[in-house]
C-alpha cells in the first residue's frame, strides 16, 4: 500500500479546516458522515451533482437490514432506521417506497413463452422484516440532510479539481477554487473517483471473472407480471411476482423489474427497469440508441415485453460499459476508496449496498479512533481494505457461477440454492452481535469481533465448509462452462453437495430441488430454530443457541430488537 504520497500546497490562511472530507453524498457517503458528525467530527460531504437525485441500487436485503440496525444502533444514529422497512421509510421519509417480499426469477428463452416450472422463488419472512425497494432519490436525499443536520458542512454541484496529501492530511480543491483541509479523506464518489485516478489504482483488465454491462432507467405503467404471465393459478408462486424484486433471466443476463407502486400506502407510480448482460455475448451497438438497444432484446422476449405494452420511460437511459471494475488498493496514507469507490460486481442479488454498509461500519470507528489518538497509520485502516477485497471477491465467484447456469433450469436451480443457504447463518451472526452489544451496556467490542474470522468479505466468514460450498459450486458451473459437464451433471454436482453439507438448513427446502419456491412460514421459522439449536453442526448450534437465548434475555428486559 503507498504510505507516501505527494506534498500538499502550503496553507494560504485561505483554507478551511475540517476532520473528514467525504467525497460523493450517496448513501455510502452521507450516512458516513452523519455517524462522523454525529460523534463530534468535523465533516464536510461535497458531491457534484445535487439532492433529489437518480440512483440504482434499490433492493434491500435481510443482512443491508441488519446492518443498518447495526449502524443505527452502534453509532446512535437512529435515524438510520428509517431505511429499516417499507413501512419505516413510508412514515419517516414520503409514500414513495415499494415493498420487496421476496426475490423472484423467471427463466426465459428467445422468442419462447417462459415455463412456469423454470421459477424459483425465496421470500423473505415477514417475522424479519418487510423490505422495501428503496426510492434513492428520497432515501438518499433524506439521509444527506441528516448528515447535515448533525453538524457536516455540505457542498452541493462542486466538483473536486485536485487532491494534495502530505504527511499530515490532504488539500482537496474544487474547480471553484474553495479549498479544505482535512486529516482524512473518504471517496464515496463511485466509479469516476477523482483518487482512483490520481493514483492509477484501477486495475486493468479488473481481476473479476464475472462480465456485464447494464442499461437502466425508471418507467410508468409497467404491467405486473402476474398478470401477463398467463400461467395457471396453481403453478404460480406464493407471493405474487410485482409484490418483490423480479429476475427475468435470460442466457448471462437478467431484466430487473422494482416496482416502487406495490406498496398500499405508495403514490409513486415509477418503476426501476434495467437489464444487466454479458458485453462478451451481447456487445453494444453503436448504431442504436441505448433505447433502441433494450426494445430489441426486449422484443426477444414476448412475456416480459407484455409487462411494457402502454409504458414509457421517465429518466434517460444509463447505458454502461462492462460494470466490473477492481482496484488495486481501497486504503492508503489518510484515505479511503469506500465500497463503489474501490469496485463493482454486479446488481444481481442486490449485495451493493450491504457490503457498503458493512464497509462503512468498519471504517467509521478506526476514524473515530484515529482522531482520537492523532495516528493515521495505515495499519490501523488495514482490515478495510481486506474487508473490501473478501467482499467483492466471493460475490464475483457467486454471480458468475449464477450466470453461467442461467442456460439451463436445473443448473440455476441449484446454484439458487446455494446462495439462498448463506443468507440465515449470515444474518444470524450479525442479530448476535447486535443482541450481545445490547445486552452488554452498548459494548462496541461484540461488533469488532464480527471481524475475526478467518474468510473476511464471506457472508459467514466464520465457515469453512461454507467456503469451501461456494467455492466447489463455482468451479463446477465453469466446468459447465467450459464444456467438461453437462447441465445436469454440473447441476448434480451441487445438489449433492447440498445434500450433504450439514450447515445448509434442511427445513426451509434448500435441499429438495422439488421446492421451487422457498417461503418460510412461522412454523417453518420455529422449525428452524429447533434444527439450528438442537440438530445442527455445531457452528450453526452455537449461532442457533446464542441468538434464542439473547433474543429470551432482551425480551425480559424489555429491548426491541426488530
Amino acid at each position: 500500500m503507498p504510505s507516501k504520497v505527494p506534498a500538499a500546497p502550503r496553507d494560504s490562511g485561505k483554507v478551511q479546516h475540517c476532520d473528514v472530507f467525504v467525497l460523493g453524498s450517496g448513501l455510502a457517503g452521507s450516512v458516513s458522515a452523519a455517524i462522523l458528525a454525529r460523534h463530534g467530527a468535523k465533516v464536510v460531504l461535497a458531491d457534484a451533482a445535487a439532492h433529489p437525485r437518480f440512483a440504482v441500487g434499490e433492493s434491500m436485503t435481510p443482512q443491508l437490514v441488519e446492518w443498518l440496525h447495526i449502524l443505527a444502533d452502534r453509532y446512535d444514529v437512529p435515524e438510520i432506521k428509517s431505511l429499516l422497512s417499507v413501512q419505516a421509510a413510508t412514515r419517516d421519509i414520503g409514500p414513495h417506497f415499494g415493498t420487496k417480499q421476496h426475490f423472484g426469477f423467471m427463466l426465459h428463452r428467445p422468442d419462447e413463452e417462459p415455463d412456469p416450472t423454470e421459477a424459483t422463488q425465496l421470500v423473505i419472512p415477514k417475522l424479519l422484516t418487510q423490505a422495501a425497494h428503496l426510492f434513492r432519490q428520497d432515501s438518499d436525499s433524506f439521509m444527506f440532510h441528516v448528515a447535515a443536520r448533525y453538524g457536516s458542512i455540505t457542498r452541493q454541484n462542486w466538483r473536486a479539481a485536485d487532491l494534495a496529501f502530505d504527511d499530515d492530511g490532504v488539500t482537496v480543491t474544487g474547480q471553484n477554487g474553495e479549498a479544505f483541509r482535512a486529516k482524512f479523506l473518504i471517496d464515496a464518489s463511485g466509479f469516476r473517483s477523482l483518487l482512483a485516478e490520481k493514483f492509477q489504482l484501477r486495475e486493468t483488465p479488473a481481476r473479476f471473472n464475472h462480465h456485464s454491462r447494464s442499461l437502466f432507467t425508471h418507467y410508468v405503467g409497467i404491467k405486473p407480471f402476474d398478470d401477463v404471465s398467463r400461467h395457471p393459478a396453481e403453478l404460480r408462486p406464493p407471493v405474487p411476482w410485482h409484490n418483490g424484486t423480479m429476475h427475468h433471466l435470460i442466457d448471462r443476463g437478467w431484466f430487473w423489474i422494482i416496482p416502487f407502486d406495490n406498496y398500499k400506502d405508495s403514490r409513486n407510480p415509477l418503476c426501476s427497469v434495467g437489464l444487466t448482460f454479458d458485453e462478451r455475448l451481447y456487445p453494444k451497438a453503436a448504431d442504436l440508441t441505448p433505447e433502441q438497444e433494450f426494445n430489441r432484446y426486449l422484443d426477444m422476449f414476448p412475456a416480459v415485453k407484455r409487462q411494457f405494452a402502454g409504458a414509457h420511460r421517465v429518466r434517460e437511459w444509463v447505458s454502461t460499459d462492462r460494470l466490473q471494475y477492481s482496484s488495486k488498493h481501497s486504503i492508503g496514507h489518510r484515505w479511503c476508496l469506500m465500497s463503489h469507490a474501490a469496485g463493482f460486481i454486479d446488481p444481481l442479488y442486490s449485495r451493493g449496498l450491504s457490503n457498503t454498509f458493512e464497509v462503512v461500519n468498519a471504517l467509521s470507528y478506526r476514524i473515530l479512533d484515529a482522531l482520537k489518538d492523532d495516528d493515521f497509520a495505515v495499519e490501523r485502516f488495514e482490515y478495510v481494505d481486506e474487508l473490501e477485497r473478501g467482499l467483492l471477491h466471493f460475490n464475483d465467484l457467486l454471480v458468475n457461477s449464477s450466470f453461467i447456469s442461467f442456460s439451463h433450469f436445473k443448473l440455476w436451480n441449484a446454484v439458487f440454492r446455494v446462495w439462498g443457504a448463506l443468507i440465515t447463518p449470515g444474518v444470524m451472526r450479525l442479530t448476535r452481535a447486535r443482541i450481545r452489544f445490547q445486552l452488554d451496556n452498548r459494548n462496541p467490542q461484540h461488533f469488532i469481533d464480527l471481524e475475526k474470522a478467518p474468510h473476511t468479505g464471506l457472508w459467514w466468514p466464520e465457515s469453512d465448509k461454507l467456503k469451501a460450498l461456494l467455492e466447489a459450486t463455482a468451479e463446477t458451473c465453469e466446468k459447465y462452462e467450459v464444456g467438461e459437464l453437462d447441465g445436469d451433471e454440473a447441476a448434480n454436482v451441487i445438489f449433492r453437495l447440498l445434500q450433504d453439507s450439514d450447515i445448509v438448513n434442511p427445513t426451509f427446502g434448500w435441499k429438495d430441488p422439488r421446492k421451487r419456491f422457498i417461503a418460510p412460514s412461522t412454523v417453518d421459522m420455529i422449525k428452524f430454530m429447533h434444527w439450528a439449536t438442537r440438530q445442527g453442526p455445531p457452528e450453526m448450534r452455537e449461532l442457533g443457541d446464542d441468538n434464542l437465548r439473547g433474543m429470551l434475555r432482551a425480551a425480559a428486559r424489555g429491548k426491541k430488537l426488530l
